[in-house]
């Protein structure tokens, strides 16, 4: 039984506050021991992506050549430094979304948005399969204005290759990143410290290539 207030996002009013003291992680990869938070070495850039649960979302980006370090984390809302049960309370306006740091020099920002947009269904609105939620919905979150292009253009080819395929339409949204909340230390790299865990992403049998 799906519960609406868990498909909508809350007002400013609704929000929880949050807090202004952010988790503390060892700030190592558990995959590649390269750092989680910045700063990083010159001459990489970041993103970020919402894509369903994020532990599945995580391990995606971090087995690609090219890709310096991933975190997961929350983004896209209006609660400061939340909690993952406050994530999942759907309270906070954030969706579970996966930070990215690669090298331009050996993998281009169109790659990632191919392996964002045939890792889920992003025509789903606020869930990923069983996962339901607003935590769970489908974001581009850009750095740039460069990514902000790039990442409209991919969409729009991407959403007629959906309609010849008989797919609906897409709900991912696009915005610029303000904020980036690291999730707690136990989320990090989860399926590489639990292989056997939950992974609920599935993407479509629809290609594009960048």
């Amino acid at each position: 039984m799906l519960i609406p207030e868990k498909l909508r996002l809350p007002t400013p009013e609704q929000a929880l506050p949050g807090r202004d003291q952010p988790v503390t992680l060892s700030n190592r990869h558990w995959f590649n021991g390269h750092s989680l938070q910045p700063p990083y070495p010159e001459g990489l850039a970041t993103c970020a992506f919402a894509l369903g649960c994020f532990w599945g979302a995580e391990r995606k980006f971090w087995q690609t050549p090219g890709v310096y370090s991933t975190a997961v984390g929350y983004a896209g809302g209006l609660t400061k430094n939340p909690s993952y049960r406050e994530v999942c309370s759907s309270l906070t306006g954030h969706a579970e979304a996966v930070w990215v740091v690669f090298d331009p020099e050996h993998i281009r920002y169109q790659e990632l948005l191919v392996i964002f947009w045939q890792a889920h269904d992003p025509t789903q609105g606020m869930r990923q399969g069983n996962d339901m939620g607003s935590q769970y919905r489908s974001m581009i979150l850009t750095t740039t204005p460069e990514q902000a292009q790039l990442a409209a253009h991919s969409a729009a080819v991407y959403q007629r290759c959906l309609a010849q395929a008989g797919y609906g339409t897409i709900t991912t949204e696009i915005l610029p990143l303000n904020a980036f909340y690291y999730a707690e230390e136990e989320h990090q790299q989860y399926l590489g410290k639990n292989p056997d865990g939950y992974c609920g992403l599935s993407g479509l049998p629809v290609l594009w290539q960048a």
